[in-house]
């Protein structure tokens, strides 16, 4: 299960309408997390590390398109504020 972080285009949010998903704020913090279901994410602002329960850590930042797989373990590590849209299934 890998975590997929990419940079994503201006058209490319759009026809995912993106800015019409659901907002997410989360101020700093350390968090573990169960996915149940794969999410898709855009950071409007903020700065995270996610870490794997195999240990692997990403880092995920302001303009970061990402995709967590269903069924990831993690623990989020929150070290500037998060605002973010994202969308389950």
């Amino acid at each position: 299960m890998e975590i997929l972080v990419r940079q994503i285009s201006d058209s490319e949010l759009a026809e995912l309408r993106v800015s019409a998903w659901p907002l997410w704020t989360k101020e700093v913090s350390v968090f573990e997390w169960f996915y149940d279901a794969t999410e898709e994410c855009y950071l409007i602002h903020g700065l995270v590390e996610v870490t794997t329960s195999k240990g692997k850590m990403v880092v995920i930042k302001a303009g970061d398109f990402v995709t967590f797989p269903q069924g990831l373990a993690c623990t989020w590590k929150v070290i500037e504020p998060v605002k973010k849209h994202y969308r389950f299934g």
